[in-house]
């Protein structure tokens, strides 16, 4: 093995003679290597700077990534996954982070209600009064989406 630091030394080309049979072999990790000097000595690393780190986790994220998937899966119970992005928006908004997926969240479900209140007005409520419009008189005859349907069907007495 050449010295780097003196590739012309016919000495330093002379590779180190095997051990002897029998003799102790050396432990693995001991190097017959020269051992340089100590390691240099370097200054301490600066305080951290103030504020969180870089990579911390944003307060309201995993509770912001939950109230989207409830938005989209329940979005007959709205109000639940509503309810989670708000809260999820506040503690993030507390962190001084933004939290995209608690937005996601607060208007996908508040789309979800208002979609639901346009359906309870449409579907729901003239199916109610022309039920007690039947229940108040019998024989009379309601429309029900734009249909004439006699109350006998609408309301039906017998079991």
């Amino acid at each position: 093995m050449t010295d780097p630091q003196n590739p012309n030394d016919p000495a330093s080309n002379i590779p180190p003679a095997p051990p002897a049979y029998g003799a102790a072999q050396p432990q693995y990790g001991s190097s017959p290597q020269p051992q340089y000097g100590a390691a240099p000595q370097y200054a301490a690393a600066p305080p951290p700077a103030y504020g969180a780190p870089a990579n911390a986790p944003v307060p309201g994220r995993t509770m912001g990534i939950i109230a989207f998937v409830l938005s989209i899966v329940l979005s007959t119970l709205a109000i639940i996954p509503l309810i989670l992005g708000i809260v999820a928006l506040v503690q993030s908004k507390k962190a001084g982070r933004g939290n995209g997926w608690a937005i996601a969240a607060i208007i996908i479900s508040a789309i979800a209600i208002v979609v639901g209140i346009i359906v309870l007005f449409a579907l729901v409520i003239p199916s109610f009064s022309a039920a007690s419009t039947c229940i108040a008189n019998p024989d009379a005859t309601v429309t029900v989406w734009g249909v004439q349907v006699p109350c006998s069907e609408v309301v039906n007495t017998t079991p």
